[in-house]
């Protein structure tokens, strides 16, 4: 029986509040995590410095698998993508995608053309490595459907944390991506957002904390960690009307199929 998959989530030490001692905290959390049923994490990069760091958190003792992935936030667009790309050609045995990467027109931290040149490098080097792409979408769709139209979907491609409409939903699902959900699903203003997670195939569906952000209810605005994973899940198969279990086995092999993960 397959244990929760965590597909996005953050544990680099900037995140704690020890940084000098953050992998003891790491390796906590993820007790924390197998004792609530995960069994993998992903964790994500999202510059430089994060994306190296989770390259090196994959390689620590824990009883959850632990694999990861290198990019450039839009946030940070504006930065250098040669360190990002380098990683990515490494060879790293645990890593499995490129992003986080995309498009926040919600912010705008950086620049909405130098996102969208940053962005399509991005998926270009998911081209070239056969990697996934983990895609940040907020306020942006027109521009990210545009950029796929030109640059192409790779092959496994996922928006994490969706937050659109049940429109967006299905203009991302007719292009081939698979969506994930975080605990903004849980919200109480976010009814749109659980009309559109009615509509995901449950083939193309997966769960995630986006830790230490974003946690679910009733743990709304404390700081998140891979164990609530099994509270989004778990609220997600309510308000699909689906056997908790059977959702549990479902996107834990989706998020193994999208980030070709070992077999058990």
């Amino acid at each position: 029986m397959k244990g929760w998959t965590d597909a996005h989530c953050h544990l680099q030490g900037e995140f704690f509040d020890a940084p000098a001692h953050a992998h003891d905290e790491v390796v906590a959390t993820l007790e924390r995590a197998y004792d609530a049923g995960v069994d993998r994490v992903v964790v994500i990069g999202t510059g430089a410095d994060s994306s190296a760091e989770a390259l090196e958190i994959t390689h620590l003792t824990s009883p959850v698998e632990i694999f990861a992935t290198v990019g450039l936030h839009p946030h940070d667009a504006k930065d250098d993508l040669g360190p990002i790309a380098q990683l990515a050609r490494s060879g790293h045995p645990r890593l499995v995608g490129i992003g986080e990467c995309g498009l926040d027109y919600f912010y705008e931290h950086s620049p909405r053309e130098t996102q969208r040149r940053t962005f399509s490098a991005q998926i270009a080097l998911a081209h070239e490595l056969d990697l996934t792409l983990v895609v940040h979408a907020r306020d942006a769709f027109d521009d990210l459907f545009a950029i796929f139209a030109s640059d192409g979907v790779p092959a496994r491609t996922v928006i994490h944390c969706f937050t659109g409409t049940p429109d967006e939903a299905e203009g991302c699902l007719a292009l081939g991506c698979d969506i994930s959900l975080s605990g903004i699903v849980t919200f109480k203003n976010a009814e749109l957002l659980r009309e559109a997670t009615r509509l995901v195939p449950l083939d193309r569906l997966h769960v995630e904390t986006d830790s230490p952000f974003l946690a679910p209810a009733p743990y709304r605005g404390q700081k998140n960690e891979p164990a609530y994973v099994s509270l989004v899940g778990e609220f997600v198969a309510a308000l699909r009307d689906e056997d908790p279990s059977a959702l549990r086995e479902a996107t834990s092999s989706n998020s193994a199929r999208l980030f070709r993960l070992p077999a058990d």
